[in-house]
């Protein structure tokens, strides 16, 4: 029997993570039909099926739930290997994985991430952008972005400078028919665009003024589990939403939205980049690292 080899095994992974074969296709380069040949061929090496295939879902079957348990460590300890062997590269190459909220890839874009992959061609970043917070080891990420206060405690943290902030928006025609809120016991008598985050919750908006901290659950009629479709009622004058300051700039400077209760929306941690204590970084991702930090000197600037 043929003895599978790290890319089939990597791609059994990419599978159960990302739930479907499209998905994980794309994440590792290759046909969502060439994918599935590749799994079929393993399968009938095995002698079993991994995953339960129907025309709308994949799951895994009990060998496979038994295969990626048992694969999955091995595999992250064989990928550790090879890094600790490209960290003796003097020139930075392979690929490097990066996952960061929407706002933050933004932020990141331009000049950190453009200007690393100019200055070190031989690098391929993999940007993956979603709004859940998820486990870059376990998903296959090298890097995650997000805001201070949600970097794992167990992660290594590299801040990247400018702090962050709420913003509280409506369009002019709103702020027009109910008036401006200008506490946030007043927000219950307004409508608000409520978000439901990744884990079901609902994000409860916080404010603080001279030492008065506030998290409330704001009322509204209309609830949305993605931030661009919730900006986008707040501009069609739905009612009043909460936004990263810096995902509404454009839309506040073209007087879209306007600006409700600036004063209790004080600054607060800016954004981190995070990575799983290792020994040995490759020569990529220590390139990285000190762009990143080179990015955040830039910003505090």
């Amino acid at each position: 029997m043929e003895t599978a080899g790290l890319h089939e095994l990597s791609a059994v992974l990419a599978i159960a993570r990302r739930g479907t074969f499209r998905a994980a296709a794309i994440d590792i380069g290759m046909s969502t039909t060439a994918l599935s040949h590749m799994i079929g061929r393993l399968e009938s090496q095995l002698g079993l099926r991994l995953f339960n295939r129907t025309t709308r879902s994949v799951s895994l079957t009990d060998a496979g739930r038994l295969f990626v348990e048992e694969v999955g460590p091995a595999l992250q300890d064989i990928h550790g290997a090879l890094q600790v062997v490209r960290s003796q590269r003097d020139e930075p190459s392979g690929t490097i994985r990066i996952n960061a909220a929407p706002f933050a890839a933004r932020q990141i874009i331009s000049p950190l991430i453009t200007g690393f992959v100019r200055r070190y061609p031989a690098v391929h970043i993999d940007l993956v952008t979603e709004a859940r917070l998820v486990d870059i080891v376990a998903d296959g990420f090298d890097i995650g972005v997000r805001v201070a206060a949600l970097v794992p405690s167990d992660m290594i943290a590299v801040p990247l400078g400018r702090l962050q902030r709420y913003a509280i928006v409506a369009s002019p025609g709103y702020v027009e028919r109910m008036g401006k809120p200008q506490t946030p016991s007043d927000l219950f008598n307004h409508n608000c665009i409520r978000v439901r985050l990744p884990d079901g919750s609902l994000f409860r908006w916080r404010f603080e003024k001279n030492g008065e901290a506030v998290q409330i659950d704001v009322p509204g009629n209309l609830t949305l589990d993605e931030t661009s479709v919730a900006c986008a009622a707040a501009i069609d004058g739905i009612g009043i939403g909460c936004f990263m300051e810096e995902g509404v700039a454009e839309e506040l400077k073209a007087g879209r939205l306007v600006r409700l209760m600036e004063d209790w929306t004080p600054p607060f941690g800016g954004l981190c980049l995070y990575y799983p204590g290792r020994r040995n970084l490759s020569a990529a991702m220590k390139a990285f690292l000190g762009a990143a930090r080179e990015f955040a000197k830039s910003q505090d600037g």
